[in-house]
């Protein structure tokens, strides 16, 4: 008989940042005590353990969406529901297993709808309890609430009233009985709790940030490269492939990275005046913790992060541009009239949910 907790936590496949901010909550329960075990896949599983070596973990095969080259990403997810469906229907089956064989206490999922069960207290994280579509939301939002209530809680990694980052995403519907707001989930500390003048000093005139799932990712990649390569300032791309080490000056001025750990992340990014990144809603929480000044370019097709960058560009926060469009000395002129991130002060509403459990 076991005496500490054993918790299963497991991210979605899709991009690093459902991986990135289960890190902070991975952190916290490692602190607690707790006997922590990682269930993921591709990359997000390899980012993980590179952050937690010392850790079990489980490969938990992922849907397996890929984005397309071209055209509209609703459609690809329209068609791609029967392959989503069955990878729901899979985990869930395979989770069973996982509990038994390793003696789970709770679950915590990041946006896997398959990983409830009853025997266990299971949580589901999502900022998205509406999902933005050009049709059909409303049945959408009634889809997706009833699998979250399959979940015996529902965190929302975002804060309420009308100073938060997710917009409509988890504010314009009412939420489900199961629903906590756990604040912003960032892998970094807030520079407001270091100490006066650390990591403040600019190395980088730009860092770009290359992430999302294939192919769109290396699409990115390629136009963000030929134009960074045209200017006269100093440049870090990091490339997000977590499966092979690269550290290549491309130019004096340009430096080329695949992957960097989450200490050295949060130091470039500090050390850097302006970032250009897709506008995932992880990326978010990080560049707000961080508040940074920011381009945003969103996944061709994704409405989730057209939508985020499209508010944040109302609230005169951080200036985006179409992926299709995109032009660098255009976006770092304009970029001169938005006013960036404030950044977040740390909050206990994360500590709050994980001291309950």
């Amino acid at each position: 008989m076991h005496t500490r907790q054993r918790i299963l936590i497991a991210p979605l496949d899709w991009g690093l940042g459902h991986a990135t901010r289960c890190i902070p909550i991975i952190r916290l329960l490692v602190k607690k005590n707790a006997e922590v075990i990682i269930a993921a896949d591709g990359r997000p599983l390899e980012l993980l353990k590179r952050e937690f070596a010392e850790l079990e973990f489980i490969r938990l095969k992922g849907y397996a969406i890929t984005y397309p080259k071209k055209g509209g990403m609703i459609w690809k997810m329209f068609f791609s529901i029967p392959r989503i469906l069955v990878g729901i229907n899979t985990e869930h089956k395979a989770l069973k297993k996982i509990i038994k064989e390793k003696s789970i206490d709770v679950v915590i999922s990041d946006n896997r709808f398959g990983l409830w069960n009853k025997e266990v207290k299971s949580i589901f994280i999502t900022h998205q309890l509406m999902i933005k579509s050009p049709f059909a939301e409303k049945l959408l939002h009634r889809i997706n609430i009833r699998y979250i209530n399959k979940f015996t809680e529902c965190w929302i990694p975002d804060t309420e009233g009308a100073n938060n980052l997710s917009g409509d995403l988890s504010h314009k519907y009412p939420l489900p009985t199961n629903a906590f707001f756990v604040g912003a989930l960032s892998r970094f500390a807030s520079p407001l709790t270091l100490s006066k003048g650390e990591g403040t000093i600019g190395e980088n005139d730009i860092m770009a940030i290359i992430s999302g799932p294939e192919p769109q990712r290396t699409v990115f990649e390629k136009i963000i490269l030929v134009q960074l390569l045209k200017i006269n300032l100093k440049v870090l791309i990091v490339c997000g492939k977590t499966e092979e080490q690269k550290n290549v000056n491309l130019k004096q001025n340009v430096k080329i990275v695949n992957h960097l750990s989450s200490d050295e992340m949060q130091e470039a990014l500090l050390n850097s005046k302006i970032i250009i990144a897709r506008s995932g809603y992880s990326t978010i929480m990080d560049l707000a913790t961080l508040g940074k000044k920011v381009i945003f370019i969103p996944t061709p097709g994704q409405t989730e992060q057209e939508y985020l960058a499209e508010e944040l560009k109302q609230k005169k926060i951080a200036i985006y541009q179409k992926q299709s469009e995109f032009n660098l000395e255009q976006a770092l002129l304009e970029s001169e009239n938005y006013k960036g991130f404030e950044a977040i002060a740390s909050n206990n509403l994360l500590e709050g949910r994980i001291d309950l459990l």
